[in-house]
């Protein structure tokens, strides 16, 4: 399984809906448009335990009727009670800042929009966007998708500000390595110093929707489903692959409108990784890859039979499930492939409990079980050190539920999941701060050295170092796609 892609689906093809692997929490935040920071209370495995959904409904069903369709949906079977209410909330408040406003009335024509702005090489910023005709509620709606690494709950406007404005902004992303001495601009100081404005965070009044039950068991199919549900169309209609040009720009894997597939440039171990739901880093899990997979690189412009009614919702992955497979008989059609899986003696990992013991704490039960991207605080280590970009805090977490996210927290390290082997029982507290496995590259051979005043820190050293567990390597019997045959040269179009 690959962590990029845990969540699939959530939109119509054809006849058909599918959503595959999505978490209590999903299907909620799906079906009413919310965002999962604002769905309180429910059980702990409201966050863990995964569910695939397969439905009709009308081909011309627009999103928000398919929401309301799953809404339905959860009532009937989980027997979803919950209801809307008011509840004080953390968000950040555009305010005002101490001297006067740096904004220019518009001269736009009542179109509003942030642009990004590529930053010119050796420029101080790395993020940038130009703002015209906009008003400050609409600025505090989009900032928090414009600098979510700084902010993790939602801006509110509080500026008392009427009209509409044009202005420009720039500041360092959270993660940016500066040179040695180059003084850091944060999405706040940006905020302060360019618009005379301020983020503050405090609570405020927030629409919440809070769950008064839901069962962990949904009630049974109809013993005729797999009859009446429209059959998944698995492959293209029409495609066209063929090896790339010396020499092309390369242009990622792409969902085209309608649920098709583009790619220019791609390497076919990429394209092998992406049909076979495997990060790419891992071709371990592959056995018997020819040699030419490493060098050739294949163009491919795909269109499906079926018409997705709207793209992929916000957090699924970037590629869906049912692309991913009409990818796959592509591939095993032009290159003429057979394919099998076999378990096999692999490298894999389990989380054992460490010596002298343990570092976190015990929780409190009446918690809801959550991993989630830590709020900012003070003396926050990200800011400190933006090579520990990521801090993931963890309450009422098991052990079997935390070893299950250390694949998604860090895919390039972990070909498969890792086994919980430490024997503690019951939910813990705890926080982990480490480095973006892509990081620990760029970060030089220190990588590993936490006691370096600019290193990075794998996540393992994470868990071994700040929760007094360990990662241990051990053989395992575990799943390998098996390549027994594959042309070099892909069959004409």
């Amino acid at each position: 399984m690959n962590p990029y892609t845990f969540i699939s689906g959530g939109v119509l093809r054809g006849a058909r809906y599918d959503l595959r692997k999505a978490t209590m929490l999903d299907l909620i935040r799906i079906a009413w448009s919310v965002d999962p920071d604002r769905v309180l209370g429910g059980p702990n495995w409201l966050e863990f335990d995964r569910f695939d959904i397969a439905a009709k409904a009308p081909p011309s069903s627009p999103p928000e009727t398919v929401r309301l369709m799953l809404q339905s949906l959860l009532a009937d079977r989980f027997k979803l009670m919950l209801h809307k209410d008011t509840r004080p909330m953390p968000a950040y408040a555009l305010m005002p800042g101490k001297g006067s406003v740096k904004l220019r009335p518009t001269a736009g024509d009542g179109n509003p929009e942030c642009q990004y702005q590529q930053q010119p090489g050796g420029s101080a910023f790395g993020s940038g966007y130009s703002c015209r005709d906009m008003t400050m509620a609409a600025f505090a709606e989009r900032l928090h998708g414009m600098a979510e690494d700084y902010l993790i709950d939602p801006v509110v406007d509080a500026t008392g500000l009427e009209g509409a404005w044009d202005f420009d902004l720039k500041w360092n992303s959270r993660s940016q390595v500066l040179p040695a001495g180059a003084e850091r601009t944060t999405i706040f100081g940006a905020v302060e110093k360019q618009l005379g404005l301020s983020l503050t965070l405090q609570n405020a009044p927030a629409q919440v929707l809070v769950i008064d039950r839901v069962n962990d068991e949904p009630t049974g199919n109809a013993p005729d489903i797999a009859q009446k549900l429209p059959p998944r169309v698995l492959e293209f209609e029409v495609a066209d692959l063929k090896p790339s040009r010396p020499g092309e720009p390369a242009v990622g894997l792409q969902v085209t409108p309608g649920g098709g597939l583009k790619t220019e440039s791609m390497d076919m171990r990429v394209l092998l990784a992406a049909a076979w739901d495997i990060d790419w880093d891992h071709l371990e899990r592959f056995a018997g890859l020819p040699k030419w997979v490493e060098s050739a690189k294949f163009d491919i412009h795909a269109k499906a039979s079926t018409n997705t009614n709207a793209p992929p919702f916000m957090g699924s992955g970037y590629l869906d499930d049912d692309v991913r497979l009409m990818l796959r008989a592509l591939l095993v059609d032009r290159f003429k492939m057979k394919v099998h899986y076999e378990d096999r003696l692999v490298n894999g990992y389990a989380l054992v409990a460490g010596k002298p013991g343990v570092k976190m704490k015990r929780t409190d039960p009446a918690n809801r079980a959550g991993c989630k991207e830590a709020r900012t605080m003070a003396n926050d280590p990200r800011d400190i050190n933006p090579r520990l970009a990521r801090l993931i805090t963890c309450r009422n977490t098991t052990m079997a539920q935390l070893a299950a996210q250390l694949q998604g927290l860090s895919p390039d390290y972990f070909a498969y999941p890792v086994e919980d082997a430490t024997g503690l029982a019951g939910g813990w507290d705890f926080s982990l701060s480490f480095s973006p496995a892509w990081m620990l590259s760029a970060a030089g051979p220190d990588a590993g050295g936490a006691s370096e005043p600019i290193g990075a820190l794998s996540l393992a050293d994470a868990v071994s170092r700040q929760l007094g567990l360990k990662l241990e390597m051990r053989k395992q019997m575990l799943p390998v796609v098996v390549i027994d045959h594959m042309e070099e040269k892909p069959a004409e179009n």
